[in-house]
């Protein structure tokens, strides 16, 4: 589904340069979900980022199934972003002025096949809640909202930076619990970033990252599930 080869990536600051990713090669796998593990440095976000077309490699190739991304214009990456990737931050980014259904009815109306606002919202277990406001949420409420935004346009590629980053344990399994019903009801290939190391056991692979480079890679044989894991 997407595959990147030996992407590097450089921020020059004056005189000082940092190296965020050293010659990192990464493939996404229909239907898999992955969890790139790391800590603060270590590159995951940056490199989430240049998958999602929300930045790109000073070196390297990046590719999707709809054609190259490393020489793409600002016009391709956005209609990438807009037509085949789904993003949940750490942070909901909901808009706290409009209802959990019409911060969904935003994405939807760009999409060109897009799953029903309230069907996105049954999918994560709050269409009873559609027409509450982001305050009248709980921190796990809203980010189940922002996890029906990210798939509500049926992207093929579902990138989370940090999404249980902001919760406490309890809550964040369940987001992740989302996350991979998800993964697995829609066939969405999901990419998830995070420091925590018990997450790593809900991943069918899982990749570890230091220093802007790939250290390890595995594959679990049996995904424990996220309502199960000791944290």
């Amino acid at each position: 589904m997407l595959r990147a080869e030996q992407i590097s990536k450089i921020y020059r600051m004056g005189e000082v340069e940092v190296h965020a990713l050293r010659g990192v090669d990464f493939s996404l796998y229909p239907g898999e979900l992955v969890v790139l593990l790391g800590a603060s440095g270590s590159g995951k976000s940056t490199l989430l980022n240049i998958l999602g077309g929300l930045d790109t490699p000073t070196d390297g190739y990046v590719h999707h199934r709809a054609g190259s991304l490393t020489h793409a214009s600002e016009e391709e990456l956005t209609d990438y972003r807009r037509r085949h990737v789904g993003f949940v931050f750490q942070f909901y980014n909901l808009i706290p002025s409009l209802t959990a259904e019409e911060n969904l009815t935003l994405v939807t109306e760009l999409a060109d096949d897009p799953l029903p606002a309230r069907e996105a919202l049954e999918l994560v277990g709050l269409a009873h809640r559609c027409d509450h406001f982001p305050a009248e949420l709980s921190g796990g409420e809203q980010q189940r909202v922002a996890i029906a935004r990210a798939v509500a346009k049926r992207p093929q590629i579902l990138l989370c930076d940090e999404p249980t980053g902001a919760l406490d344990v309890r809550t964040g399994a369940r987001v992740l619990d989302v996350i991979r019903q998800v993964n697995r009801e829609l066939g969405t290939c999901t990419a998830i970033i995070t420091h925590n190391v018990p997450v790593s056991e809900i991943a069918d692979r899982v990749l570890t990252l230091s220093d802007g480079r790939i250290q390890s890679e595995r594959r679990n044989a049996r995904p424990v599930a996220p309502l199960e894991l000791a944290w």
